[in-house]
């Protein structure tokens, strides 16, 4: 605002109308004078992912596939435009928001189908946020009270470190889009420089490891990332992370049928998690065309049970639109329907995730 002359004052306007209110054309931003919309609406735009697809799961979820503009950046003019998925899952109280934070992913998590497409490129701090906006904005007459965001979607969000920080701390700004710090979860698959650097920021979302192993052997055969990290490091990383008085660290653990999801694996990893204060969210592995198949309804009881009886805090997640591929580890930019026929619905009394 200053280079165009304008108070400094008139900067901060510009951002609560953008990230509190959710006005995107620069007309409608009526806290600024109206001279100074009508200048900004001939000088400037505000460039937005475009919804190329909506599929809309059952269960009421709607996974977006969106391409990003490639406007106003001269790097990447020549080349097409990239495309990534967010989720829109709403619940009662809530509705939570799953983005992306690059498209495609390089840490190949063979369980993943994000993993075949590859690294195409970083998402900026706009694109990232734009995906919680557009699918905010898109329910805004329907909205529950409270707002989750999971950087869960494509990519690893340590491995994109700084417009992922940029985009959280507009989330998190009480005079930006105002999101709760406990309502903000960043899933890693373990990068521990990643993990020791968000350790030392001020403003910073909860922690989600993305575990699913309970030894060297089985997280090397299914995360490669774990031989530049393996289960020692990342676990002395998560020892020395510093929670708030209010937080837990998060586990996730995918179970695959007969790979690691034994009674001798839940007595793994609770010995692998001791001394730290966490809980386990239990995700059976959402069918997909992988060389795998989801745990028995029994192992996937027992295996909480175990870990329950240890006093560790542990959840059953039976992942969201399935029917739609929109379900963790099914995002891989699919335009068609549901890669799968039957879906196991949740039984009574456990929460889908």
């Amino acid at each position: 605002m200053r280079e165009i002359g304008e108070p400094a004052y008139r900067g901060s306007q510009l951002y609560h109308a953008m990230y509190a209110e959710r006005r995107f054309d620069c007309e409608s931003m009526s806290n600024l004078p109206a001279a100074l919309r009508q200048r900004l609406a001939n000088d400037f735009r505000i460039d937005m992912p475009k919804i190329s697809q909506r599929f809309r799961s059952s269960d009421g979820s709607v996974r977006y596939l969106l391409t990003l503009t490639n406007a106003g950046d001269a790097e990447r003019a020549s080349e097409a435009p990239a495309r990534v998925e967010a989720v829109f899952m709403p619940s009662d109280g809530r509705q939570t928001i799953c983005i992306s934070t690059q498209a495609g992913c390089a840490v190949d998590c063979h369980f993943c189908l994000t993993a075949q497409l590859g690294l195409v490129r970083n998402l900026t701090a706009g694109e990232i946020l734009a995906q919680v906006l557009i699918a905010v904005e898109e329910h805004r007459e329907s909205l529950a009270p409270r707002t989750n965001v999971v950087l869960m979607g494509q990519g690893e969000p340590l491995l994109n470190y700084e417009p992922v920080m940029a985009a959280l701390r507009i989330m998190l700004d009480p005079n930006g889009m105002a999101l709760a710090p406990r309502h903000v979860t960043l899933s890693t698959s373990g990068i521990v420089p990643g993990i020791e650097r968000l350790a030392q920021e001020e403003i910073r979302p909860k922690l989600a490891i993305s575990l699913n192993a309970s030894s060297d052997k089985e997280r090397d055969a299914i995360m490669p990332i774990n031989h530049k990290y393996p289960l020692a490091a990342l676990l002395a990383a998560c020892r020395n992370y510093p929670l708030r008085p209010w937080e837990r660290l998060t586990f996730e653990y995918v179970l695959l049928g007969g790979f690691n999801d034994s009674p001798e694996d839940a007595r793994r990893v609770a010995g692998l998690i001791s001394g730290v204060r966490a809980k386990v969210n239990l995700i059976p592995w959402n069918p997909g065309e992988l060389p795998y198949r989801p745990p028995a309804a029994e192992r996937v009881a027992e295996f909480r049970e175990i870990l329950a009886a240890k006093g560790i805090p542990t959840f059953v997640r039976y992942s969201r639109g399935q029917d739609v591929c929109a379900a963790c580890g099914q995002l891989a930019l699919s335009e068609i329907g549901p890669i799968v026929s039957t879906i196991t619905p949740a039984p009574p009394g456990e929460a889908p995730a």
